[in-house]
């Protein structure tokens, strides 16, 4: 049996082409890749991917906290470094979720912007030819002016309007699709904002202690921490210096802060003064080129150390709070150059002296003296205890200011040589005939410096975001069409002519899901009608008692 091929024989000359597989396979990806589906997606895993920069600590915002990450986790922390989870915002996994989500939202509004422009500029569509096949369905008597008093009426309810001869079409709704591309641009410029902030910005923290001696000039080195951009050096910091003068603070009775102001000085870095100012917790000071944010404040007392040779030596030390609503502050005040014989000229690391600390803004009448009753200085105290031996500074292995090294302590180079509760003006004279004095305290604040070159961009699209998504919400888009029946037509309903005048059919159809259309389109016809009042002949349409409203509506 023989088997024939009735497939047509190709044209001669002409060669079949076969599909580039691999234009095909970018075509396909480009498709998925511009989906709102896949947008969505990126979107869920960029929030994915953001958890481990708010669970884990930052190298570029606290590397303090990264070290002792790796100190209570030597087995883990290396295994997430390895990922960049300790600079997740800067991370290769993080950057291409962040670069495929501003694709995708850039490929997916293209479109819809250019058929939305198409829309805008389109005329409303012809009436269509059946319109008891739409959802709204009604028969008017025709008002005086036919077509042209109808189109009249809709424009004064801001319809969009075309008259074709005895039929009238108008549309509207047009914000609901408007919303949807204003919503999803500000994603975009969302996107750009925090690329702009991230390449271009910059922050740093600094602890200010009020005088003259401790005035904080804007370079990268007096930060406690900071976090620059990668296109921005030391070079391109603002130039300007600021010196903390008063700190007014308020609190309630009990302890709840109500009242921060802090008054500083501005000036170049030549000591030329440019202004004085006053900055509060939800006001910062705004410079040319950076913004100040009061972060917080507390107090720094004043301790003179007189050694064994009688040489004084003055610091202001810092205390960090301790979180408490009283402000109990703890710190360190090191004096590693005491005791340094003046006939020789020799210092004895192991005669060197530092004072672990406890203040207390407001201390208890009687012991524990372990918290201050309140945050103000109304019975200001300081629980030292004294340590002499090698602090461990000449070894060069960084450490904090803010707390005593307790490695030398475990490994018997420091050593406990007493405790004791001072009161302002008070003095303790050690067992080696040394002495220590509290004179008082200064009050310092915590603050943050930053550029945010992408903020007033971040603002105005979360302003145009949030116009957006209320327009695509309650924006409905719907159509209606009339059309003007001659005097003695048949009426579609059913009824019988009305001799002597003309009657309007009208048909209403809702483009999105509106359950207020139905009234909306009542109101309507009877604003066209001019009596009020539609035709007791009126059809119910596709959602009342119209047999064809089953029917598939029409366009």
């Amino acid at each position: 049996m023989t088997v024939v091929d009735e497939r047509p024989a190709p044209l001669a000359g002409a060669p079949r082409r076969r599909p580039n597989p691999v234009l095909a396979l970018l075509r396909n990806s480009w498709r998925q890749l511009t989906s709102m589906r896949t947008a969505l997606v990126l979107l869920f895993l960029l929030a994915v991917a953001a958890i481990p920069g708010s669970v884990l600590p930052q190298r570029g915002v606290n590397p303090e906290d990264v070290r002792d990450f790796f100190t209570a986790h030597p087995d883990l922390a290396p295994v997430l470094d390895r990922i960049g989870a300790f600079e997740a915002f800067g991370s290769i996994w993080f950057s291409a979720i962040y670069v495929l989500l501003f694709t995708s939202l850039i490929g997916c509004i293209t479109p819809r912007l250019r058929e939305h422009v198409r829309a805008l500029r389109a005329k409303p569509p012809v009436v269509p030819k059946r319109l008891n096949r739409l959802p709204q369905h009604t028969v008017l008597t025709a008002p005086e002016g036919g077509a042209a008093a109808i189109a009249e009426a809709l424009r004064r309810r801001r319809w969009r309007v075309v008259v074709r001869g005895d039929e009238v079409s108008a549309e509207k709704g047009y914000l609901k699709e408007t919303g949807n591309l204003l919503f999803h641009t500000s994603m975009v410029v969302v996107l750009v904002g925090v690329a702009l902030g991230s390449w271009y910005g910059w922050n740093g923290n600094k602890l200010l202690v009020a005088g003259a001696d401790n005035a904080f000039c804007n370079t990268q080195q007096q930060y406690a921490e900071s976090k620059f951009g990668p296109r921005v050096g030391s070079g391109d910091l603002p130039d300007f210096c600021l010196r903390l003068d008063e700190f007014q603070a308020r609190f309630l009775e009990t302890g709840q802060p109500e009242f921060f102001n802090a008054t500083v000085t501005e000036f170049d870095k030549t000591g030329r003064e440019r202004q004085q100012a006053d900055f509060s917790v939800n006001s910062p000071l705004r410079l040319d080129g950076a913004n100040v944010y009061l972060l917080g404040h507390g107090y720094a007392p004043v301790i003179r150390y007189i050694d064994r040779f009688g040489r004084s030596q003055t610091s202001t030390v810092p205390f960090l709070t301790t979180g408490d609503i009283g402000l109990t502050s703890e710190g360190l005040a090191a004096f590693p150059d005491a005791n340094v014989d003046p006939a020789t000229g020799g210092r004895d690391p192991n005669l060197q002296v530092a004072f672990s600390g406890l203040y207390l803004p407001t201390a208890p009448e009687s012991p524990p003296y372990a918290r201050s009753e309140y945050p103000t200085e109304r019975n200001p105290a300081l629980n030292l205890v004294a340590y002499r031996g090698n602090l461990g500074l000449d070894a060069g292995i960084p450490g904090s200011i803010y707390e005593l090294d307790q490695r030398q302590v475990r490994a018997g180079k420091l050593t406990e040589v007493g405790t004791k509760l001072l009161k302002k003006g008070e003095t303790w004279t050690l067992d080696d005939g040394s002495r220590v004095e509290f004179l008082g305290s200064e009050q310092y604040i915590t603050i943050s410096v930053r550029y945010d070159p992408g903020s007033t961009l971040l603002l105005a699209s979360s302003v145009v975001l949030l116009v957006g998504l209320m327009g695509s919400l309650f924006g409905r888009r719907r159509r209606v069409f009339f059309r003007l029946l001659p005097a003695g037509a048949v009426d579609p309903t059913g009824g019988s002519p009305t001799a002597g005048s003309s009657l309007v059919e009208a048909g209403g159809l809702p483009r999105t899901d509106h359950p207020g259309f139905a009234d909306e389109f009542a109101q309507l016809v009877a604003a066209v009608s001019g009596d009020g009042r539609p035709d007791e002949r009126a059809g119910a349409g596709r959602d009342g008692s119209d047999p064809a409203g089953a029917r598939e509506g029409a366009e």
